[in-house]
């Protein structure tokens, strides 16, 4: 698949070199984000070494990087070293004589550390020092956030505050998808995306098996043999330190617990036991929490809790509570369970997409707006996109409806309707802020025409906002 997007972040690895003087840049993000491709492609353009690290031995690990220095510095690999201090030591001297800058890019350096402890310090001495002398840029690169934590992002930590650049890599916005898959319309965008999220690596899986979108999903997940049918195992499995055990809490989550005591009781354990376990799965970046807009975030009662990646949520949906069906039936039947869940899963992501695109899209508009949340309260009524100009002059209340069907006028009008009964939400605003509606369908007809306070807004103006 084309390499597409960050080009902000290969902007900022450009300007290290361009500096000409020694450079630290600092990679972290979720597995399968993209951050090796990223960096094998701005190493490849500037000739520098790429070194991914692994689960071997301290010293197998040093004749592996020397193997990879080899490649800018002949020779290199010939020496036997007996620690970490020492390879660097000659690293630095070698390319003083051969003028060489890098890059040099260390990937999955929590690898490293786990077996050498020390290598933390030997680091912060050859970046202040050995580096420094030589104009050399190198890149610490690693998917475990809590040791990446430890090791260059604590305060504490022997490399806090050497980074000329910390970048934490984001999935790829939707805005790329239909260049990247080739897709037809901005429906198939936002379906697919609802299935495959951000994540390069099952973009790329999903451009080689080329077919339509049911039979894309089959092939690739649910399938047993298919690569992504076991891929929350996989993901939680080579987490440092193995994170496999948090897996219940995303089971209770799939099946449709959202409160703190609600996964609580389906997984039959106390509350109290819950709170390191969550907190640890926000940090990875698989769940994130949810509050009514406008409250107060300590209010802990309202609190809900969901699984924030587009593709773990289908899985935990679809395939989790099914994996040994699955298995015993044919793809026209799974086809079939498929196809009764996925409208509730575009539903969720076009509405997650809406209220994302709304203060970009609203740059152009008359009015900027804040960034957008969604307000329920008991058994009462629900808003699905809500807010506020910064200065509270103006207040949105916005309705995102995913339709199978093309909308007609007659059916925007009644939905601009009904989103109007709903009245004014309960939430903190000033008293005298005008009111906008907001429509967000998947396309809308060519003639159509709205009153002054309403304005409706297709898939493509939400894909385009979010590149």
């Amino acid at each position: 698949m084309k390499f597409v997007n960050r080009h902000k972040e290969l902007s900022r690895l450009e300007g290290l070199l361009r500096s000409r003087t020694s450079g630290l840049a600092v990679i972290w993000g979720r597995r399968r984000v993209g951050k090796t491709r990223l960096l094998l492609k701005w190493t490849e353009k500037n000739k520098g070494v790429y070194f991914v690290a692994d689960e071997s031995s301290p010293s197998i690990q040093r004749k592996f990087l020397s193997l990879s220095v080899e490649q800018a510095l002949p020779g290199f690999s010939e020496a036997e070293y007996p620690d970490w201090q020492s390879l660097f030591l000659r690293l630095a001297r070698d390319a003083s004589q051969a003028k060489w800058r890098g890059p040099l890019v260390i990937d999955e350096l929590p690898y490293l550390i786990s077996g050498s402890p020390e290598l933390s310090s030997i680091l912060q001495k050859f970046i202040d020092h050995d580096a420094k002398k030589t104009n050399l840029v190198t890149v610490l690169c690693g998917s475990s956030q809590r040791m990446m934590q430890s090791a260059i992002l604590d305060e504490s930590a022997p490399l806090y505050g050497r980074a000329d650049e910390l970048m934490k890599l984001q999935p790829i916005t939707i805005g790329y998808m239909k260049q990247a898959l080739k897709l037809k319309t901005p429906r198939d965008v936002v379906q697919s995306y609802t299935i495959w999220g951000g994540i390069p690596r099952y973009w790329e899986l999903a451009s080689k098996v080329a077919q339509d979108l049911y039979t894309t999903i089959d092939r690739l997940v649910l399938d047993p043999m298919g690569p992504l049918n076991e891929e929350p195992q996989r993901l939680l499995y080579a987490e440092s330190p193995p994170a496999i055990h948090l897996r219940p809490i995303l089971d209770a989550i799939g099946l449709g617990a959202n409160r703190l005591s609600e996964i609580a009781s389906r997984m039959q354990e106390p509350i109290t036991s819950l709170a390191r376990p969550i907190e640890r799965l926000i940090e990875l970046d698989l769940i994130q929490k949810e509050l009514p807009y406008g409250t107060d975030p300590e209010n802990s009662k309202k609190t809900l809790y969901k699984i924030k990646d587009p593709f773990l949520r289908f899985w935990f949906k679809v395939v989790a509570s099914r994996r040994s069906l699955f298995s015993q039936v044919s793809p026209l039947a799974r086809s079939r369970w498929l196809k009764e869940d996925l409208p509730y899963l575009f539903a969720t992501t076009w509405k997650d997409l809406c209220r994302s695109a709304v203060p970009i899209l609203s740059e152009k508009w008359e009015t900027i707006y804040e960034p957008s949340g969604r307000f329920w309260q008991g058994q009462g009524p629900e808003w699905d996109v809500l807010s506020q100009s910064p200065d509270g002059k103006h207040f949105l209340i916005g309705e995102a409806k995913w339709t199978e069907k093309k909308p007609t006028v007659h059916w925007i009008q009644n939905t601009i309707q009904e989103l109007k009964n709903k009245g004014i939400p309960p939430v903190k605003r000033h008293p005298h802020a005008q009111i906008h509606y907001v429509l967000f369908i998947p396309e809308k007809p060519k003639q159509l025409k709205l009153p002054t306070d309403v304005r409706v807004v297709e898939a493509k103006d939400i894909i385009a906002a979010l590149c």
